[in-house]
């Protein structure tokens, strides 16, 4: 039965991997380098069963390394997947731009070729004189680059700016941290929120990369001249190759610690320009509409109106006055409430700003709320446009007279009109009584107060007795110690749960706040393996040391890779078990 299951199993595998389209590459690990430099290109194809693998013609270059052949097979996910592969060390012989011709490969009966790779060779550049220097094959294979969408915007002009770590496939990375963020000095800035930190495929300097996207932010100058923004720097684990393979063919890597920094970027920012600049202008750069409208046109005195002044569009939102409305005295008009529906994208801000007035007329008549102007500086063409309203009437039909001095249209004072019935005479003494009498002494009420403490005694002497129940048991006390002490260290994390970013990066925090606390270090500063030395000296088993490095090497892999609140789950009760382990033991 076993033999027919595996027989099966095989079989299956060997299905799915030739269901998979042929696909025969050639791939290299730097299209551009110097004279003096190496590049590793690698030969590959899909399919088991290829054979008589035929190399191109390496005119131009020096083979110093290989052939090399290796040959791998996964299922991952119920999907197989095969590869052959044959790997060369070349170093070119001369500068100037060259071909790699095709290799070839026979697969049932055909003859495959891959592409010629085109190689750019430049003069000789500076390198360390062992190239397999673990310091400079991560300096040469993992970049950490600022990229900002304009370089010359206006002063108020919404612009981002996106941190990204380009890194080959030549290294891996183990850890990451930020170690200064940037600063953004002469810019009103905020973060601008992600979907995870998904890993893609770009083109850097010519080569073939994978990045991730480690921050951005949208950045609105509120000066013009050269601004600087600062760099980010990152401390980095990567995992460099040894140029040795193991078994399989499968090259042997190192792990290095190395510190990597954005390079500083300078924004010229252009000042607004004077010409045609209206006098409504108050700073608003972008592209809008301006509206001035009226919940109620025809009301009574005393009843309220919304008055509503209302910018909509894309661009600087939050940096500028809105146009103030003007009313007759005779409205009584209160402070306006401001309404913000803000959304932060890479064009800028976008959405709309309210004032909402609140206007109450006092008497009869038809009252005219006088138009307003918006102006706004648009960047695509370069030019100030002014948007203007029309007139609010009110009519207010119902209400007092207004008596107006018709010569100087102004309200006219009238003295009070005494008519002896205004005040009547006021009453100096009373002779109330209560229309209900009753005593507190020995009422109802009164006997259960007073036999209330007496019952309490028995209720005391039980909760007593339980809590010596408790105290006793240290054991169980211990574990609900433990156990509280993990719920609130894993509190923040917890409320995460479903955004990935948000709940790996808060779920890290907690276990090293955690240590910290516990070993009174600051732990986040410090390698894992010095944090398996320190929990071993405080007596921590190996086992549950091994579970805690696991969570922590979790936390950094889940980064790059897609999680499902599955996952979360587990992973959060896998963190707050191990830290409760670790409480009993210390």
């Amino acid at each position: 039965m076993k033999l027919k299951f595996i027989t099966f199993f095989v079989s299956l595998i060997t299905v799915s991997v030739f269901s998979q389209e042929t696909e025969f590459v050639a791939k290299v690990s730097k299209n551009k380098l110097g004279l003096n430099q190496r590049l590793r290109v690698e030969f590959s194809i899909n399919k088991q069963g290829a054979d008589n693998f035929a190399p191109p013609n390496f005119k131009n270059f020096k083979i110093v390394g290989g052939p090399s052949h290796s040959v791998s097979q996964s299922w991952i996910n119920g999907k197989a997947t095969f590869s052959q592969k044959y790997s060369y060390i070349i170093k070119p012989l001369n500068k100037g731009e060259f071909n790699l011709p095709s290799a070839s490969i026979e697969f049932e009966g055909k003859t495959l070729q891959t592409q010629p790779v085109k190689i750019i060779v430049t003069d000789e550049v500076e390198v360390p004189k062992n190239p397999n220097d673990p310091d400079y094959i991560a300096e040469q294979n993992i970049h950490l680059v600022a990229e900002i969408s304009k370089s010359r915007p206006y002063v108020g002009e919404g612009i981002y700016v996106e941190y990204r770590l380009y890194f080959s496939n030549n290294v891996g990375i183990y850890d990451n941290a930020v170690t200064e963020a940037p600063q953004y000095n002469g810019f009103w800035n905020q973060e601008i929120k992600r979907d995870g930190s998904q890993v893609k495929t770009a083109l850097y300097n010519g080569e073939e990369y994978r990045y991730a996207v480690l921050n951005k932010a949208l950045l609105i100058p509120t000066k013009s001249g050269k601004l600087t923004i600062d760099p980010m720097k990152m401390d980095i684990v990567v995992a460099v190759p040894t140029g040795r393979g193991d078994f399989f063919g499968n090259p042997i890597t190192k792990q290095i610690r190395k510190e990597y920094a954005s390079a500083r970027k300078v924004v010229n920012v252009k000042q607004l320009p004077l010409e045609g600049k209206p006098e409504s202008f108050s700073g608003a750069v972008g592209e809008f509409t301006y509206e001035l409208t009226s919940s109620k046109n025809v009301l009574k005195a005393n009843e309220s109106s919304q008055i509503k002044v209302e910018v909509k569009g894309v661009g600087n939102l939050k940096l500028f006055k809105l146009p103030k409305i003007e009313t007759p005295k005779e409205l009584e008009v209160y402070q306006p409430e401001r309404k913000e529906k803000v959304n932060i994208t890479t064009g800028g801000l976008s959405g709309s700003v309210t004032d909402n007035y609140t206007v109450v007329p006092a008497y009869k008549g038809k009252y005219k709320i006088p138009k307003t102007e918006f102006s706004y500086f648009n960047p695509r063409d370069e030019k100030y446009h002014t948007i203007a309203t029309d007139d609010i009437f009110v009519d207010v039909t119902e209400g007092k007279e207004l008596v107006t001095n018709t010569s100087e249209n102004q309200v006219v004072k009238q003295n009070v009109v005494t008519t002896g019935k205004n005040f009547r005479y006021i009453q100096t003494s009373t002779s109330l009584a209560p229309l209900v009498k009753s005593d507190f002494y020995r009422s109802p009420l009164f006997y259960v107060l007073l036999l209330l403490p007496i019952a309490f005694i028995p209720i005391a002497i039980i909760i007593n007795k339980k809590k010596e129940e408790r105290d006793a048991d240290i054991i169980g006390s211990k574990q609900r110690k433990a156990d509280r002490l993990a719920r609130k260290y894993l509190s923040e994390s917890k409320s995460r749960l479903g955004n990935k970013e948000a709940f790996y990066e808060a779920l890290e925090r907690a276990l090293h706040n955690y240590l910290k606390a516990k070993l009174r270090v600051e732990t986040s500063d410090i390698s894992r393996e010095k944090i398996s030395q320190l929990l071993q000296e405080k007596g921590v088993e190996i086992s549950t040391i091994d579970e805690f490095i696991s969570v922590l090497k979790d936390c950094d892999f889940a980064r790059y890779t897609p999680i499902t609140n599955v996952q979360m789950n587990q992973e959060y009760e896998k963190a707050k078990q191990v830290i409760t382990q670790i409480d009993k033991q210390l």
